[in-house]
């Protein structure tokens, strides 16, 4: 059981497969029995993250015998799944439908999310636009970048630092107790523009191309921040726990504040949630 660089592409053209197998024949497709709520009305389940999800478990543990597959759909049946993530020396983690409330709804907002842990450490991320047919890629230590169709590539990097009031981002002020519910929800209009994707696929891809600047974070599940997070630092960002820590495979709480870079950060952090 081995991982390195080269199997990248691999993995790459592994999700483009999922996307055209599981996932597009069923957009906006989907039957009343083919979406299902899971812990509220905006959470949601459809029979695209299912198989998709199905498809890639088989695929990645017969190409990895013996790694750990962490899907979102499988630890909602069986949370103690993300126990063995942190000593494991290869898992996968994957969300085989992001933004499942766009893609039940029509919206061509969605993504395919994988990250690659190898004990304790996220060495590659991936995040596949179905609809684009492109992935965007970061290796640690490797640089992220755009693989088109097609197969060619381009490097992506993250917006130049600006003042906060230049700044276009988002603060999911929705998933915080209050009083920093409040307080995010009056301080992001501090900046220039707000984004709102109910995607964390796209918000990463668009952060680390340097199409806006910084995302707010309280939920951290594993499958929708891992592979993001290493593109924005490997595209030259800047991302951190709320405390300031790093942000490990194991964390589930502390929340994220991604940012072009540490001084960037900082201002966030101070802006965002002043009183």
């Amino acid at each position: 059981m081995r991982f390195d660089e080269s199997d990248v592409d691999w993995l790459a053209d592994l999700l483009d497969e999922a996307a055209r197998r599981e996932i597009m024949p069923r957009f906006r497709r989907l039957g009343s029995g083919d979406v299902r709520r899971k812990s509220s009305a905006i959470d949601l389940v459809t029979d695209a993250d299912v198989e998709a999800e199905r498809f890639l478990t088989a695929r990645l543990t017969s190409r990895y015998p013996g790694a750990l597959v962490i899907g979102e759909e499988a630890c909602a049946e069986d949370p103690r799944l993300l126990d063995g993530l942190a000593k494991a020396d290869l898992a996968f983690v994957l969300d085989p439908v992001d933004g499942t409330y766009n893609f039940a709804s029509g919206v061509p907002l969605f993504g395919v999310i994988l990250a690659v842990v190898a004990r304790g450490e996220t060495v590659a991320g991936l995040i596949h636009d179905p609809l684009g047919r492109d992935c965007m890629i970061g290796v640690r230590g490797g640089g992220s970048r755009l693989r088109h169709e097609g197969g060619r590539e381009t490097a992506v990097r993250v917006a130049p630092a600006v003042p906060l009031a230049e700044m276009t981002g988002s603060a999911s002020w929705q998933y915080f107790a209050e009083p920093d519910r409040a307080r995010l929800a009056r301080n992001q209009a501090k900046a220039l523009s707000q984004i709102a994707y109910r995607c964390s696929a796209h918000e990463y891809r668009l952060i680390a191309s340097g199409h806006a600047h910084f995302v707010v974070y309280n939920k951290l599940m594993p499958w929708d921040h891992l592979a993001g997070t290493l593109i924005q630092t490997e595209a030259g960002g800047h991302v951190a726990r709320l405390d300031g820590s790093a942000y490990r495979p194991e964390h589930l709480d502390g929340g994220l504040l991604v940012a072009p870079d540490r001084e960037s950060w900082s201002e966030l952090r101070r802006e965002l949630w002043a009183d």
